[in-house]
Order: structure tokens, then C-alpha cells, then sequence
């Protein structure tokens, strides 16, 4: 190519590359702008469930659970933000499982501009644990809506999510470090 045709070439090629960037982006979209991201709750992002009894060691271990990702996706409808919290849990059994339900509770809390609890709900996710199967994940999908008069309403909402331990299996996990 010469040079005359690249001086031709170039004022469509810029036009074009122009043209390209006006159309937006996802990120313009007032949905996923204000779509609020979970965050796990401190201490409640593992669980360490023992069988009933006295005991505390690891031979009483009955499972363990943890969070293993958190995300949301965000529709906007008229005067509401539709929230989908999509949560992975994942449990492993201990050597004192009991073949059958294994039922981990976990809770979706919504946090209103002030920190106070706007919306809250709790949850099981369930598993069929033995001592063959002793592994399961599940992924838990969640709809939440969060009305609003103003879009800048939506800037202060938060979603805090975490599994729901009882006070000894928090002070356990408190000990452990985990």
C-alpha cells in the first residue's frame, strides 16, 4: 500500500473505531451499578457442626461446611432493584456423620443506609451425607427485592450472608481460628 491509500484508510478506520466506543457499556446500566455485592459475615463463613454429646474433638466432628463463593445479579423493575444472591456451599462429613439429611442453616440479611436489618431470612441448604458419599455442594439461589423511590436510595443497601453456627459452634470456630 502506498501512502496516499493509507491517508484514505485512516479517517473511515478512526470514524469506525470511534463509532465503536458510543454505544456503552454493561457497566452503564443502572442495575449493575447500584446491584449490591454480598459480603460474608465475620466468623460465619465455616461451620464445624458436632454430634450431640459431650464430646469436642475431631472423632466428634459430625460435618464441616463453608461458604466457597458469593455473587449477585441485579434486575431493575419499576421503583425496585430484583436482587438474585447466588451462594455456594460446600460440606464435607466428619467421622461421626449420620447417614441421612444434613441440614446447614445459613441466613441472607439485607442492611439498610443506616446498618440496620431491612430484610432477613433463614435458610437450610441440604445435603445426603454417609460415610461413601462424603462430599456434597450445592448452590443456593436467592430473589430479593429492594424497593426504592430514587435510584441513589440503592447506593446504601448492603446484603450480608453466612452460615447460621450456633454459640458453641461459634466460640469452636473462634478458637480454631477459622
Amino acid at each position: 500500500m502506498t501512502l496516499k491509500m493509507y491517508l484514505r484508510i485512516a479517517p473511515v478506520a478512526l470514524a469506525t473505531l470511534l463509532l465503536a466506543g458510543c454505544g456503552g457499556s454493561k457497566d452503564d446500566d443502572p442495575s449493575s451499578i447500584y446491584c449490591p455485592v454480598p459480603f460474608t459475615v465475620q466468623d460465619a463463613g465455616r461451620l464445624t457442626h458436632f454430634k450431640d454429646g459431650p464430646g469436642r474433638d475431631p472423632r466428634d466432628v459430625e460435618y464441616e461446611a463453608a461458604l466457597n463463593g458469593v455473587g449477585s445479579k441485579c434486575t431493575l423493575r419499576r421503583n425496585q432493584l430484583e436482587v438474585n444472591v447466588i451462594m455456594r456451599v460446600v460440606v464435607s462429613a466428619g467421622p461421626s456423620i449420620v447417614p441421612g439429611q444434613t441440614r446447614v442453616p445459613y441466613f441472607v440479611r439485607v442492611l439498610g443506609p443506616s446498618g440496620q436489618v431491612v430484610q432477613g431470612q433463614d435458610f437450610t441448604a441440604d445435603f445426603k451425607l454417609s460415610g461413601s458419599n462424603p462430599r456434597g455442594q450445592s448452590q443456593e439461589d436467592l430473589v430479593l427485592n429492594l424497593p426504592f423511590s430514587q435510584l441513589s436510595e440503592l447506593g446504601g443497601y448492603r446484603i450480608a450472608v453466612g452460615l447460621k453456627p450456633s454459640r458453641e459452634e461459634l466460640e469452636y470456630n473462634r478458637q480454631m481460628g477459622r
